[in-house]
């Protein structure tokens, strides 16, 4: 029997190269296509500190499939009737951040492209000194087309102090009796105080 010369080891090594490759790239691909979707998160910054904002719940514009649903009591909300529970494992507990936000410093938010692109409003929630709460309402209308980025002050007036932003992605909804009004199918919850 014949020693095998150079060349043939050559191609019998690159041809073992080749088949590993076109392996692990088919391996990858597949990963790839089963990997989960990250979640839609936002960037919040203030003073010099930035956090990043998962969902607080997070459905389908059909208000099905809902893979992030309100920690703790929904009672009162469309999400209070959502299952989201130890049968549902790919379903989890959304939070609330915590990002202090002093007075007189603005709280400035970055959107993904995905929730720029959305109508989205926010509700921002402000307390008096008698603590007594004030809600304002802002939505996409108020900033320039698709903005990617929102500064929120957090005194527009002396006497107001911002405590909270919940940012929306709202859909219409009708009740029984055929009034019409608006539902988060996803949600971002921020507490500056």
């Amino acid at each position: 029997m014949s020693k095998p010369n150079a060349r043939t080891i050559v191609a019998l090594v690159a041809a073992a190269l080749l088949m590993l490759t076109v392996a692990f790239v088919g391996a990858l691909v597949v990963l790839v296509r089963n990997a989960d979707e990250p979640d839609v998160t936002i960037t919040a910054y203030a003073h010099g500190k930035t956090v990043t904002v998962r969902p607080f719940s997070y459905c389908t514009v059909t208000m099905q499939d809902c893979h992030i649903l309100p920690e703790g009591n929904a009672e009162g909300t469309v999400f209070a009737t959502l299952p989201c529970d130890q049968q549902t494992p790919d379903c989890h507990r959304g939070r609330t951040v915590e990002l202090e936000v002093p007075p007189g410093y603005p709280l400035q938010l970055s959107l993904p492209k995905k929730i720029a692109d959305a109508p989205w409003l926010a509700q921002l929630i402000y307390v008096l000194p008698s603590g007594e709460k004030v809600d304002r309402v802002i939505s996409r209308n108020d900033y320039p087309d698709r903005a990617l980025a929102l500064t929120i002050d957090s005194m527009p007036e002396p006497d107001l102090r911002l405590i909270g932003v919940e940012l929306q992605l709202p859909i219409l909804a009708r009740d029984e009796t055929g009034k019409e009004f608006y539902v988060p199918h996803a949600a971002w919850s921020i507490s500056t105080a």
